[in-house]
């Protein structure tokens, strides 16, 4: 199993590289799934994952002068802000399961049934290829707007270790008229910097494996450079939407598969 975790892993930097995202919303459940991780302590790692896979993604736009600095800050401070209260308050005190529906359901199975709506709601955009049909000079969005933006998306970084890209690269598109690739450079700085906030608290409550945390990162780092070279000769959309098509599926066979097993352990 672990053989194909790391191929998987492979695949989370593949698809950075030849689509410039998505790829880090197979993270939690490579770990849950591959590596035998809990669903807790792999949102803890897929932030660091995250982290350091979108910092790559960053500097190759700041290079490009594809980053507004001032615009990243001024809107990821408050999902900043919401990424360490969840990270620090929240997830430490999770009960062993919580009641959904007048059932007992653990906190692991919500968790991964959480994380799998992620993914089909992230497949959308895609499989779709929204962003790229988006034009700059919608309208000014309010002080409101951006607020409740910002903690959306530090709510999805903070429960389930996602980057939410799905969302920010839209939000900075629409709300703040920000050009496309622009968009998707600030976007990568925004993730970068809440992922490393909600992990840095994490490394105070939680034992990290860091041996297996490194190796999986380097080798998504790894596929990252494989993707870029690839990507040259190969069209986008069409990658774009194919991995769409594959997420989305992915997602509905986690749900599936989690609520057999829920259902298996009420009848047990």
């Amino acid at each position: 199993m672990e053989v194909l975790g790391y191929i998987a892993a492979l695949f989370i930097g593949l698809s950075l590289g030849l689509v410039g995202g998505g790829g880090s919303i197979l993270t939690v459940p490579i770990l849950v799934y591959l590596f035998g991780v809990s669903p807790v302590l792999a949102t803890s790692y897929s932030l660091f994952i995250v982290g350091l896979t979108s910092l790559v993604g960053a500097a190759g736009n700041f290079r490009q002068n594809n980053v507004e600095l001032k615009t990243a800050f001024l809107f990821g401070s408050l999902s900043m802000a919401t990424v360490f209260c969840v990270r620090h308050f929240i997830i430490p005190n999770l009960p062993e399961q919580v009641l959904v529906a007048g059932h007992k359901v653990s906190v692991s199975t919500m968790m991964m049934l959480m994380f799998a709506s992620l993914m089909i709601l992230s497949s959308v955009p895609m499989i779709k290829n929204e962003t790229e049909g988006l034009k700059t000079g919608i309208r000014k969005a309010g002080v409101i707007e951006i607020l409740f933006y910002g903690v959306i998306v530090g709510l999805v970084t903070g429960l389930l270790g996602a980057g939410g890209g799905f969302l920010l690269t839209p939000a900075l598109i629409i709300l703040l008229r920000i050009p496309i690739k622009r968009a998707v450079g600030t976007s990568l700085v925004i993730i970068t910097i809440n992922s490393f906030v909600g992990f840095a608290d994490d490394v105070t409550h939680h034992t990290m494996n860091w041996a297996l945390l490194l190796t999986i990162t380097g080798v998504a780092i790894l596929g990252i450079f494989i993707g870029l070279a690839l990507s040259r000769n190969l069209d986008k959309r069409l990658l774009k939407k194919g991995f769409g098509w594959f997420v989305l599926i992915m997602g509905m066979i986690i749900v599936i598969q989690e609520i057999i097993k829920a259902v298996a352990q009420r009848q047990s």
